[in-house]
C-alpha cells in the first residue's frame, strides 16, 4: 500500500501519505515553524504528505496533525507487508538527534529531550512533545527520540524531524523475502 490517507472529524483535518513519494509536503498546520518541522520529515522519508488542520488553538492544532500523520501512516504499517521498525542519527548544524521506533502496537513516546522552557517560531516548545504523543498513539509506535548533542532549539528540532523521517521510511518498507 503506497499511499493512505485519513479525515478527521467534521473535515477539519486532512492527511494524506504517499510512501512511495519523493518527499514532497504540502502541509498547513496554521503553525509556521510546525509546517517546516513537517516538511523535513516528509523530505527526508521521501514522503509525499499532505496535511491541512483547520485553524484552532496551537495545541488542539498539533495534536490532530500529529494523530492525523500517525493514523496515516499506521495504515502502512499494519498492512502486513512492513518492516515494523526503524532509526536514524540526523545532525541539523550543531545538533545530532537519534530516533528510534518500532510499530508495536503499544503507543509510547520516550525521550531525554526537555524543550519545555524554551520557544521557536512562536511555537511553545512542550507541543512538540504532544504532537510525538500523537503520532506515537495514532500510527502505534513505540518512540525513542535521544537528543545527542544540541543547543539551538530550532536546530535541536530540526534534527528530530529529521532523524524522524528517515526512522519511519525504514518502518514502512517492505520486509525482506527470504
Amino acid at each position: 500500500m503506497a499511499a493512505t490517507g485519513y479525515a478527521g472529524e467534521e473535515g477539519r483535518l486532512q492527511a494524506r501519505v504517499d510512501v512511495r513519494g519523493s518527499g514532497e509536503a504540502r502541509v498547513d498546520t496554521g503553525i509556521p515553524v510546525l509546517d517546516h518541522l513537517l516538511s523535513l520529515l516528509a523530505e527526508n522519508a521521501g514522503f509525499d504528505l499532505t496535511l491541512e488542520v483547520a485553524p484552532e488553538e496551537p495545541e488542539a492544532e498539533v495534536a490532530a496533525a500529529g494523530r492525523a500523520l500517525g493514523q496515516a501512516i499506521g495504515k502502512t504499517l499494519r498492512s502486513g507487508d512492513a518492516r515494523g521498525h526503524g532509526s536514524a542519527v540526523l545532525p541539523a548544524d550543531e545538533a545530532l538527534a537519534h530516533v528510534a521506533l518500532e510499530a508495536s502496537g503499544r503507543p509510547l513516546v520516550v525521550s531525554n529531550v526537555d524543550l519545555s522552557d524554551m520557544g521557536v517560531g512562536g511555537l511553545a516548545t512542550d507541543i512538540v512533545a504532544r504532537f510525538l504523543n500523537e503520532l506515537a498513539e495514532g500510527a502505534g509506535l513505540t518512540l525513542h527520540v535521544r537528543l545527542v548533542e544540541g543547543r539551538d532549539t530550532q536546530h535541536v528540532l530540526e534534527a528530530i524531524f529529521k532523524a524522524l523521517g528517515v526512522a519511519l521510511a525504514q518502518s514502512v518498507r517492505p520486509r525482506r523475502k527470504d
